[in-house]
């Protein structure tokens, strides 16, 4: 056994003991017992995080953070405060190395005595403590989480990242309880399970690197009921939804906070200011005009109210020709056209400035989406070519006949001479063809009132749509009554052969030439993988035959049980013959 480097009296799990650091364990041992109840090896030593007790609190306690235990193991030191202290800052600079070292592939050398602890962030002895900061920074190389590296999947490949599979799981209730059955079970392993679902993957991290575009509603604080009072609550991304609609705002409290107001006072001026009264997105009435109040700060923001007929934030972008209303402003001058005032933006003045403003949040949104770039959010037409092009519709072009498509043919001439010598002899007289179809429409009032139809036809056409849907019916309800026990065993019958077919035909063929695969198996790899599905194939029709023997103790009908479980056993015992027939052939045939 390892001399210890550092020891230190300290309890765990409230019993007394002694801490001790070696050179290969981190282990502690009750008094009065001879073998350590808790040892860690440098080897194992992969904490997610170290923690520590405020310095000068009443307790002063280390706690380690396993990737293995999260609960990890905490331990107080209980000996007089000023070595207390001193101990556990030996124990936390000697540990935080030893993970360094061990996040950085190094060997573990002999400890050494520390001579200066490493960086802690401490709390108060009732606070949530923070994780203790390595000194090693991780190399460009090595660009790992540490719950993934633990695992041993890089997260730049989303196929072989553990977090990614768990949040499948859990958005997939009935792929994890496969997951649970088979691989929990020992029967696959991780990585069969997942082969063939690299889309799940995909999909899911295509999903969480998307990214949430900017809510298309307005920024209108509104009054909450809080504690029987009524209050705007201020969050910090209300804040920064103000300061980004409204930049006057920000621009109000960069001049005045902290010089002239709080940021509390500033936040309760502000909504009661005309200043806020003029920024809602509401009508604003004059009975609310007069509610709010006057206020020598605020009010040198105010702005006049943007209601005239041209608006004061002209566009300073070009508008395409065919889609700007004010086009036709100038046209036809010399007859004095005049402008159209049924297109005005509103009859009441007071609507006009939410209109524009309501454009204005419009076209912010989407200049935060497409960006700077003016070829993505328009097309500058200039030449007199491209402007007939957008006009040039094709439904207003005429229908012109198509001249098909050639057909080549040996022989043409024998071929219409045939043709010629049928219509020849198949010749029909048009005029006796015309007076005999006169003739036969004779009287077709008269055989139309006589005509009538038996019912016979009819009630057996209705009557057989109706036995169709009571059959229906009875089949839906009989398909209800089977019991929830043997329901419950039938469908993991059927999805744990579903998934050994899936491996054996994964096995068998290649996979898809488009298809990202978790890792290239090798030929013998891949008949071991098939000789084992197999195995479980051929137990599939024992199973079945135990699902009928539970139907009949049940009271169900084991015939029924039986016929539902007929397709799984067809699809079992094709992949068995064809197993069979491959291996009398030989290894190598297809």
């Amino acid at each position: 056994m390892p001399s210890p480097t550092l020891t230190a009296k300290a309890s765990y799990k409230k019993l007394p003991g002694l801490l001790e650091l070696t050179s290969a364990h981190l282990q502690w041992t009750q008094d009065g017992k001879k073998a350590p109840s808790v040892r860690i090896s440098h080897a194992d030593a992969s904490c997610k995080s170290l923690f520590c007790s405020k310095e000068g609190a009443a307790q002063v306690r280390l706690k380690l953070a396993l990737v293995s235990d999260e609960a990890g193991h905490n331990f107080t030191f209980t000996s007089a405060h000023p070595t207390a202290l001193t101990d556990r800052e030996k124990f936390k600079a000697e540990l935080t190395n030893i993970i360094s070292r061990n996040r950085s592939g190094v060997s573990t050398p002999a400890l050494t005595t520390p001579t200066t602890p490493s960086l802690a962030n401490t709390l108060t002895n009732g606070a949530p403590a923070r994780p203790i900061l390595a000194h090693v920074r991780p190399t460009l190389s090595r660009t790992v989480s540490t719950a993934s590296e633990a695992r041993g999947s890089p997260v730049n490949d989303p196929t072989n990242d553990f977090q990614l599979r768990k949040r499948v799981l859990l958005s997939t209730p009935d792929l994890a309880t496969l997951h649970r059955e088979l691989v929990v079970g020992g029967h696959i392993s991780e990585s069969e399970f997942w082969e063939g679902r690299e889309h799940l993957l995909l999909a899911q991290a295509a999903a969480e690197r998307q990214k949430r575009g900017k809510p298309g509603q307005l920024v209108d604080p509104r009054p909450q009921t809080v504690d029987g009072e009524i209050k705007i609550v201020i969050t910090p991304q209300l804040v920064h939804d103000i300061f980004d609609e409204y930049p006057v705002v920000a621009k109000a409290y960069n001049e005045n906070v902290p010089k002239k107001l709080s940021e509390a006072e500033f936040w309760k001026r502000y909504f009661q200011s005309k200043l806020f009264n003029a920024h809602r997105a509401s009508i604003r009435s004059a009975a609310a005009q007069h509610v709010v109040k006057d206020d020598p700060i605020f009010d040198k923001y105010l702005e006049k109210d943007d209601d005239e007929l041209e608006p004061r934030r002209l566009r300073d972008e070009g508008v395409d020709m065919f889609i700007d209303l004010g086009a036709t402003y100038e046209d036809h001058g010399e007859t004095g056209n005049e402008k159209d005032v049924t297109m005005q933006a509103g009859k009441q003045k007071a609507v006009l400035p939410l209109i524009r403003k309501f454009n204005e949040h419009s076209g912010r949104l989407l200049n935060a989406v497409l960006g700077d770039n003016t070829n993505k959010r328009r097309r500058i037409e200039t030449t007199l070519e491209d402007h007939y092009t957008q006009i040039d519709l094709e439904d207003l072009h005429d229908n012109q006949a198509s001249t098909g498509i050639t057909l080549n043919m040996q022989d043409r001439q024998r071929y219409f001479e045939g043709r010629s010598g049928q219509t020849g002899q198949d010749a029909v007289n048009a005029k006796a063809a015309t007076r005999e179809m006169t003739d036969s429409l004779g009287g077709w009032s008269h055989n139309l009132s006589q005509l009538k139809i038996e019912r016979k036809a009819g009630d057996a056409a209705l009557n057989g749509m109706t036995q169709n849907v009571a059959a229906r019916l009875d089949d839906k309800l009989r398909n209800n009554d089977i019991p929830e026990g043997l329901f419950r065993q039938m469908r993991t019958c059927q999805t744990a052969a579903n998934e050994f077919l899936r491996q054996f035909w994964l096995a068998i063929y290649p996979p898809p030439a488009d298809s990202q695969i978790l890792s290239a198996s090798t030929p013998a790899q891949k008949a071991q993988k098939a000789t084992k599905m197999i195995g479980y194939l051929e137990k599939t029709p024992e199973k079945v035959e135990a699902i009928v023997i539970a139907a009949r103790k049940e009271g169900f009908d084991p015939v029924r049980a039986q016929t539902a479980m007929k397709p799984v056993l067809d699809a079992v015992n094709k992949a068995i013959a064809f197993w069979r027939a491959r291996n009398i052939k030989g290894p190598g045939a297809r």
